[in-house]
């Protein structure tokens, strides 16, 4: 189909028809600890499913029905071949067209640089729930993950250097033809490049979903480190200064709220980072990953803060979803309402 003539990525705050979530199904990542991974996850579902309808997509047969028995009867469980359970990087990302309508745009995903194999069920998975839902889809030429963006809803998307200019994801393509494409294929007018990601995160090389995310249009939530001796500590300190040195498509300077503690865990032999900021914004709740930190309180309020009339709530699935490499956003995708 060809692209339309108007387009516009909605904003994650904006109002959603539904969300959509991936079950666990890469054995090696999660190891022996697959059952907690499958609890987090069906946790997840179930808070959400209090505020807007859920689906969650599974390998068919066995994975479905565990899906089921632990998700609940809330929960629409959708059988379709899947490698991994990412589908804020593997499932697609839907714009509008200015007229009412409606596109899973469904881009290039090759396992986050080859690091995770097989991929090809996961490249696949957009378009089928594309098919699934009833809605219409356009595949792109350009390996594009939702984790390496986030967006104002009104002509701004932020993402990494370190993520989007790997020469793993699109080596044949130069920073000006990125660009491009994003702000033909999303109705984007102006992208802010911050420098990094995490410093521990090698499997995503740097998403922004774990740094900053827009509150709103004009307001950056940008994740911070509390301890100098982390290499985090001064990465995020550049971030922070680049965003705020940084205009968005309105010619406003942005707004930059910090949350400024940055927990660690051990969790399966690894220490991992669970950034309170890989949190997901739904109808009328904000759902923020937690490790059971002292500061989780403190971290919660700061974030309610930008997101008034809203229920703010902590689920502590964050040590597991780290492990597994991610977060509660980088396991949901929204499906914008229309």
């Amino acid at each position: 189909m060809t692209a339309p003539a108007i387009l516009r990525m909605p904003g994650e705050f904006e109002a959603h028809e539904r969300t959509v979530l991936c079950w666990p199904a890469r054995a090696s990542v999660y190891g022996d600890l697959m059952p907690a991974a499958e609890e987090a996850h069906a946790r997840v579902a179930r808070a959400i499913a209090d505020y807007e309808p859920v689906s969650v997509i599974a390998n068919p047969g066995a994975a479905a029905s565990r899906a089921a028995e632990l998700c609940g009867g809330r929960v629409e469980i959708v059988e379709l071949p899947i490698d991994d359970s990412w589908f804020r990087d593997s499932g697609p990302i839907y714009v509008t067209d200015g007229g009412g309508g409606r596109v899973a745009t469904d881009w290039a995903f090759n396992g986050w640089g080859g690091k995770y194999t097989p991929f090809n069920q996961d490249d696949q998975v957009a378009s089928r729930w594309a098919d699934h839902a009833g809605h219409p889809s356009r595949r792109m030429p350009m390996v594009l993950e939702g984790g390496s963006l986030t967006v104002d809803g009104e002509g701004t998307l932020v993402t990494t250097v370190q993520c989007l200019m790997h020469p793993n994801r699109n080596p044949g393509m130069t920073r000006h033809d990125i660009e491009a494409r994003l702000r033909r294929e999303l109705g984007v007018d102006t992208i802010i490049w911050l420098p990094y990601g995490l410093a521990d995160d090698d499997d995503t090389d740097g998403h922004v979903d774990n740094v900053a995310v827009y509150a709103r249009p004009g307001v950056l939530v940008m994740q911070g480190c509390d301890d100098p001796d982390e290499p985090d500590w001064l990465r995020m300190n550049v971030n922070a200064r680049w965003a705020r040195g940084s205009s968005d498509a309105a010619g406003r300077a942005l707004q930059v709220v910090e949350i400024p503690v940055l927990p660690f865990v051990e969790i399966g032999g690894q220490r991992r980072p669970v950034p309170y900021g890989n949190y997901y914004v739904g109808n009328g709740f904000v759902l923020v990953p937690t490790a059971k930190h002292p500061a989780d309180t403190d971290m919660l309020a700061i974030i309610a803060e930008q997101y008034p009339g809203r229920d703010v709530i902590g689920l502590d699935v964050g040590p597991i979803l780290a492990h597994g490499g991610g977060g509660i956003h980088c396991i949901t995708q929204q499906v914008p309402a229309r």
